[in-house]
């Protein structure tokens, strides 16, 4: 099949764009299969099981016995992609993830939809804000956050040929923006460098990244010398590149559609702490509460995380920098 352009993958968001990349790379390799927890239509996997019926699995809702449904496949040579809701995949089957993927290492593809705000007013029992945290102290397990659509396939590209257990974790909703990354390549575990900054660079990942480059350029309007970092591999983190941004910036910002503790923040914190540097950190995405239900973009400018939340709160942190 010949995928959409970017503006047309842009349009179905990247639940439809996972479906779409993921019947592509199927149709080229016949040992990837699909699972699914009764959510065949919401995961974009509709077209997959009209097109391969007999390599598509609806387990119904029971995350859990999917896990083991998918491990178990793996196990006699195929290449399981099991997609739920990004809350349930991570919390609800986080043991069997962790026994099946982390500890037998299984050739599994778990992908979470609906990740950060995506369900909107569907609201906190549906929202994941928390599933990088669970699955990141799960050893031998890949982390992997998208940044726009094209990014959906390579990651679903790069994933299915590449041996071991991985999350896939798909933030934003349709119409989600496109990210320039013109003279960058996709790499498992290789950060993008979108722009270099010697004042502040942002280092975000998932739906986070297009605002952050945004933010930069609204910066730079200001005088300030902004750049970005799109880590779509939170784990393995791509330490040099966190290194060379703490060598040419001033302070560092990490922007993520998740909680600021065990995230995206927690692991560039980490990466930091081993330097012997004191550069700046300030962590910006969901703080220690459960923010009040509403459309999604209604939930993002609640926590700050909006261009003008990040641009605020990036420069009132660089004024206490500058007090001290």
């Amino acid at each position: 099949m010949t995928l959409p352009s970017a503006k047309g993958l842009s349009r179905l968001g990247p639940r439809g764009t996972f479906g779409l990349a993921l019947l592509d790379v199927a149709i080229d390799n016949p040992r990837i299969v699909g699972l699914a927890a009764d959510l065949a239509v919401t995961a974009g996997m509709e077209r997959f099981r009209h097109a391969l019926p007999n390599r598509f699995f609806n387990v119904g809702i029971a995350e859990q016995n999917m896990i083991g449904l998918a491990s178990g496949m793996a196990d006699d040579g195929w290449i399981p992609f099991a997609a739920t809701f990004a809350n349930f995949a991570a919390m609800r089957s986080c043991e069997f993830v962790r026994h099946h993927l982390g500890y037998m290492q299984q050739n599994v593809k778990l992908v979470g939809i609906g990740a950060g705000f995506a369900m909107g007013q569907f609201g906190t029992t549906h929202y994941s804000l928390e599933d990088v945290g669970s699955l990141r102290s799960v050893p031998n397990l890949t982390i992997v956050s998208p940044a726009d659509c094209i990014e959906v396939t390579e990651a679903v590209a790069a994933l299915a040929a590449q041996d071991g257990p991985a999350y896939l974790r798909l933030s934003g909703v349709p119409s989600m923006p496109q990210v320039d990354q013109t003279g960058t390549e996709f790499t498992i575990g290789k950060a993008r460098i979108l722009m270099r900054g010697t004042d502040v660079t942002f280092i975000a990942t998932g739906s986070m990244v297009a605002r952050a480059v945004e933010s930069a350029v609204q910066l730079r309007g200001l005088g300030l010398s902004a750049g970005v970092v799109n880590m779509h591999t939170i784990k393995p983190l791509d330490s040099y590149s966190i290194a060379a941004a703490t060598a040419e910036s001033s302070c560092i910002v990490t922007v993520e559609e998740h909680s600021i503790i065990g995230g995206l923040g927690s692991a560039v914190a980490e990466a930091l702490s081993g330097l012997f540097q004191t550069t700046p950190l300030l962590r910006l995405g969901i703080q220690d509460r459960f923010p009040r239900v509403g459309s999604y973009q209604y939930v993002l400018t609640q926590c700050g995380l909006d261009v003008p939340g990040i641009c605020q709160q990036t420069l009132e942190f660089m004024r206490r920098g500058e007090l001290r």
